[in-house]
């Protein structure tokens, strides 16, 4: 499969330019089928498979297919809805004392934001680091650290399209003594990743972004060795050993972080996603994106406020008035989206195309 295959798997690529895949991806139709079969087994084939073996089948073999695509073993693999799922879960599942501090950038989305503010009602510390034109200044980024609990940064700036050197920023926080939570949800199916080589104790995504999957399939992985420090508080059957028994204990794996009973059909759909992307192959995944974004940011020249060098399919720019833009891209069926701070941000994925990446900037 190429690119030009992968586009013709996708409906909405025939109603629109879709360059929002940063906000939420267009489901190949395979990926929605492979979601609606899902759930007729679930629902029609309960006297011939129950409908929890069922289940525990399906996340196996998810599991199956999100480690390998992250670089990770199935067994550090916890399904979650999303990515701030994932997060809001670290955040329940750490043994806080008053006075613990925890250090995240200012480029962090919401769901990186929020459960930390939550803590810092009981007492938390929270430091910030102001990270210039999205990038991570590591000077002030060693200093933050020191004593922290806890890092959160992303892998990638949903603001500025920036990758951050996550690798070298967890090797900084952990000779500090600090555990460290990435959110790779911008990183995960535009870039090949490995979550064992950034050294980083927890990541968590999704699939609903850039790996083309449905909403509601989202993962964490967990190092092995910083299993030990999650104790989740909230907890269901699906988090410990024996749910009928008389003690707690949690499973020996990732799997701790999942608590009861939840829709698997999408990750029916993320295991389909998964597979097309792979069979298109991230390298070239990578390489189209990387062509696309170079034609958008020489035809917006001063406007872009991204990278001139590629480092992602996130391109942010200024217009004249956002709202005015946003009229004419809607009336020529052209998706993109306004950030906070007033700037459009256009996404580019391997499905898109030059011809829309000119149309988009006839409207600048």
């Amino acid at each position: 499969m190429d690119p030009t295959d992968l586009r013709a798997e996708i409906p909405a690529c025939q109603s629109c330019a879709y360059l929002n895949t940063g906000a939420s991806g267009p489901c190949p139709e395979p990926v929605v089928e492979a979601v609606a079969d899902a759930q007729r087994r679930q629902e029609f084939d309960v006297c011939s498979v129950g409908h929890y073996t069922a289940a525990a089948d399906l996340k196996e073999k998810a599991r199956g297919a999100i480690a390998p695509h992250v670089g990770a073993t199935p067994a550090d693999i916890a399904l979650v809805d999303a990515t701030g799922d994932g997060i809001s879960r670290i955040a329940n599942a750490l043994e806080w004392e008053p006075g613990d501090r925890v250090v995240r950038t200012d480029l962090e989305h919401p769901s990186g934001v929020l459960p930390w503010r939550r803590l810092a009602e009981t007492g938390i510390e929270v430091t910030t680091v102001s990270c210039p034109e999205g990038r991570l200044p590591m000077d002030a980024y060693r200093e933050a650290v020191e004593g922290a609990r806890l890092v959160c940064l992303s892998s990638e700036s949903w603001l500025h399209g920036t990758r951050l050197p996550v690798a070298e920023a967890v090797e900084i926080a952990h000779d500090a003594g600090a555990l460290v939570v990435v959110d790779a949800v911008q990183t995960v199916g535009q870039h090949p990743i490995d979550v064992e080589a950034w050294g980083a104790d927890v990541v968590c995504a999704s699939g609903h972004k850039w790996l083309l999957g449905p909403w509601g399939a989202g993962f964490v992985y967990v190092a092995p060795d910083s299993l030990s420090a999650l104790r989740p508080r909230h907890i269901g059957y699906r988090s410990v050993t024996d749910p009928t028994g008389e003690g707690l204990e949690y499973h020996p794996d990732a799997s701790r972080l999942e608590v009861s009973t939840n829709a698997v059909a999408p990750y029916a759909g993320l295991i389909e996603a998964i597979d097309l992307l792979e069979s298109v192959g991230m390298d070239t995944v990578e390489a189209r994106i990387e062509r696309l974004t170079d034609r958008l940011k020489a035809g917006l020249g001063d406007r872009c406020l991204s990278p001139d060098v590629y480092e992602s399919g996130l391109v942010a720019f200024e217009v004249d008035d956002t709202g005015s833009f946003l009229e004419r891209t809607e009336a020529a069926e052209i998706a993109v989206r306004d950030l906070p701070s007033g700037v459009i941000r256009a996404s580019v994925h391997a499905f898109n195309t030059a011809e829309e990446i000119d149309a988009l900037l006839e409207l600048c």
